[in-house]
């Protein structure tokens, strides 16, 4: 496998704080990796750099060896890096149908092109319906976002984010707030779509959820990375024992 994103010595400083600090590691062609590590670690600061939300403080990102550091959020989605976030952000007075279909258009969005595009042309429709049916909302097509309970929600965010047909995909926290159903059902879907190519990062404050699906780990805490490997790796590391309970286990 080739490296489909690096980051290099990346920082993020408000103020005094180091949210994010001197991060190195690189991201493999069609790998499922999981950044995980207790709250406020750096985790979505790294998602925010990542796509454009946030400018760096130092360091490099290169997204199919382009540095995209700094560039603004539409220029990153059009690249081909999609992803979602962890307080879920459907337009809510908008069917489900109507959000994916907003992703469509991206490409204008910058101009007033955006003023003069069909979304709801046929071809749009057609590849949004096949999205919706990848994943399992074609039933909630016509049902208004905001309605709908936080595990659907956070399928839409996913369906949206695909739209975009991203080859990479960041994932945020999307397991909080769901049951045990809903997460089964969720992580199902991450499977699926790792299958189909996808290359795949995912944000998580829920260890075992993570460790079922990530074939690698990289734990953050303070900032940093303490940790590095196969869940196995990372389970039994005395680092991430003490970042997740505040003792090493021979305490």
């Amino acid at each position: 496998m080739s490296g489909i994103l690096t980051i290099d010595k990346l920082s993020k400083h408000f103020g005094g704080l180091k949210a994010v600090n001197r991060v190195d590691t690189e991201v493999q062609e069609g790998e499922l990796l999981g950044l995980i590590g207790p709250n406020g670690a750096g985790k979505t600061t790294i998602f925010n750099l990542i796509s454009g939300f946030l400018r760096p403080t130092a360091g490099r990102i290169r997204f199919r060896g382009r540095e995209i550091q700094g560039l603004p959020p539409h220029r990153i989605a059009a690249l081909g890096i999609g992803r979602t976030f962890q307080i879920v952000k459907p337009f809510a007075d908008l069917s489900v149908l109507d959000n994916v279909l907003a992703a469509y258009g991206h490409p204008f969005y910058p101009s007033l092109r955006a003023f003069n595009v069909r979304y709801r042309a046929p071809r749009f429709v057609a590849a949004a319906e096949e999205i919706l049916e990848k994943t399992g909302l074609l039933s909630y097509a016509d049902a208004r976002a905001g309605d709908l309970p936080i595990g659907i929600k956070r399928q839409v965010e996913i369906a949206r984010a695909l739209a975009l047909r991203p080859s990479l995909l960041l994932l945020d926290e999307p397991a909080t707030g769901l049951v045990h159903e809903e997460a089964v059902q969720l992580a199902g879907l991450i499977r699926r779509l790792h299958t189909e190519g996808i290359t795949i990062i995912l944000v998580e404050h829920n260890m075992p959820f993570a460790m079922s699906l990530c074939e690698r780990i990289v734990v953050l805490a303070h900032g940093q990375v303490i940790a590095e490997g196969t869940p196995e790796e990372v389970r039994r590391n005395p680092a991430v024992i003490e970042a997740y309970l505040g003792h090493r286990e021979n305490d």
